[in-house]
């Protein structure tokens, strides 16, 4: 029999405590910025046929700029004791391209990063404990925080819903109940929740960002492409039941070709307005709005007809009796955010607002008939502020509060407890019952007992002792490989 001591010590080390955080935020250095970088890829400009063509992300080690110049690297314990933020320069690669000619690549500095102790960027990494205690660093000390302003923040682990996620569930409306698909699609940190409803009469309604009230189902399925009845039958279900009622939808039907289905959801996004920019309107809602994180482009649009098919036939299947409400509550529907997805977020929102700021000192240098840098152009302090202003602060990118905290220093255990946070986003002044009991799915997961009295009973929770985090797919395509090699076949669709 297994020695429960061997294991639990295994886990009890300072390398496992917050090996979350560490990997995410190592993650983050490694693979996020790149990809924001990419999402970017180029900086369009007002100046005739030239743009600012993006290339490699690298961060550098802590450093101070002292104030005779001179630039000292810089350990976290300094950071303490000066109220310096322990954070280090970012450089990108940056081609200006005017017509057919690209300019040598330069490397400009963008602004600065807080850094997480013990992270793999940091000063400490790598260090034996008789290093760490000549930088006075205590070498028992986990790490997974930064260090703003002289103090130290640690930035807590989100619980959410899963993105992307097909969950059905009962509404009350009219005294009565009906059935409601959702799915919470995300791309590049734009959120946008998508209900499908089965309201009276079995008759399908959607709703999504951008568009206001409901919209009827055969129709916004005609506007994405799948034009006749069987094939939008087909893309339900082929259970006979569900049939029926998708032939009554069919008989309800508004429209019956894609250009009349274009023309009445451009009639209620851009009403009033000439027929032409109702159309273009109309196309831009459903590419942008609707389910993005299938994709953007006019060649998704089959793709999201079907999965809004299977929207559908979730909703009927819950009106039949074949499956249950899913349970909100369950780990399996939820996901956790560490502190490199939120990093990402800020980091994303920060470089676009530097992007519109490099576009605007170009088109200002070209103005005055200057040469064009990017050296020059670039102003690091643009996000080197939005990059530490919500870490000193916790009031992060979308509206959330609360996303970092000081770090508890009452004694070492309230340390550990407070960087082994979770936090959940529902609101402290309503009772949601469900989701502050302990729920089964939580064995192993979440500590049973630590968890605080009062409002934030239930909603504030802590790892348990021997959790494994594991992180979600990084490329989708190797996936879509695998899936093709074991002989699976696409059919139908008009996108291959």
């Amino acid at each position: 029999m297994l020695d429960r001591n061997i294991l639990y010590n295994s886990y009890f080390t300072k390398d496992k405590l917050v090996h979350h955080h560490l990997n995410s935020f190592n993650d983050f250095i490694d693979r996020g910025l790149q990809k924001v970088i990419k999402e970017v890829g180029i900086i369009e400009t007002n100046i005739e046929n030239t743009y600012v063509k993006l290339g490699k992300i690298h961060v550098e080690k802590p450093v101070v700029r002292e104030a005779d110049g001179s630039i000292e690297k810089l350990y976290p314990n300094d950071a303490r004791l000066r109220n310096l933020t322990y954070a280090a320069p970012v450089k990108l690669e940056m081609t200006i391209v005017e017509g057919e000619t690209e300019k040598e690549p330069v490397v400009a500095e963008i602004g600065t990063m807080p850094i997480m102790l013990m992270s793999k960027v940091c000063n400490l990494y790598g260090m034996s404990p008789k290093e760490m205690i000549s930088y006075g660093e205590d070498p028992m000390d986990p790490g997974g925080y930064f260090v703003v302003n002289g103090s130290e923040r640690v930035i807590i682990t989100l619980e959410d819903l899963a993105p992307n996620k097909i969950l059905v569930e009962y509404n009350q409306r009219y005294d009565e109940n009906i059935e409601v698909t959702k799915v919470f699609s995300q791309r590049q940190g734009y959120r946008s929740l998508v209900i499908v409803e089965r309201g009276r009469r079995s008759i399908l309604e959607i709703s999504f960002p951008s568009v206001s009230g409901r919209l009827n189902f055969v129709t916004l399925l005609r506007a994405l492409g799948m034009e006749t009845d069987m094939d939008i039958v087909k893309a339900v279900s082929d259970n006979p039941e569900i049939i029926k009622f998708m032939l009554e939808n069919l008989e309800e039907s508004e429209v019956s070709t894609t250009e009349e289905a274009l023309e009445k959801i451009g009639s209620r996004v851009a009403a009033g307005q000439a027929k032409e920019y109702q159309k273009k309107r109309a196309t831009y809602v459903l590419d942008r709005y609707l389910l993005p994180h299938i994709g953007v482009e006019e060649h998704d649009r089959y793709a999201k007809a079907l999965f809004l098919g299977k929207m559908a036939e979730a909703c009927f299947e819950l009106a039949l009796g074949h499956r249950n409400e899913d349970d909100k509550d369950h780990y399996s529907n939820k996901r956790l955010k560490l502190s490199g997805d939120l990093m990402e977020d800020l980091f994303r929102v920060a470089f676009n607002r530097l992007t519109r700021d490099i576009k605007y000192q170009l088109e200002r240098a070209s103005m005055r008939n200057r040469e064009l840098n990017v050296v020059t152009t670039v102003r690091a302090d643009v996000l080197t502020e939005r990059m530490i202003h919500p870490l000193a602060t916790g009031n992060w990118v979308g509206g959330r509060t609360g996303v970092s905290q000081l770090l508890d220093r009452t004694d070492y255990m309230a340390t550990l407890s407070h960087l082994r946070r979770v936090i959940s986003p529902l609101s402290r002044s309503q009772p949601h019952f469900e989701a502050r009991d302990l729920h089964a799915t939580q064995w192993g997961r979440i500590c049973p007992s630590e968890t605080p009295e009062g409002p934030n009973c239930g909603l504030v929770k802590n790892f348990a002792q021997a959790v494994e985090l594991s992180k979600g797919i990084a490329n989708y395509e190797d996936v879509k490989k695998i899936i093709v090699d074991l002989g699976v076949v696409h059919v139908g669709g008009n996108n291959g």
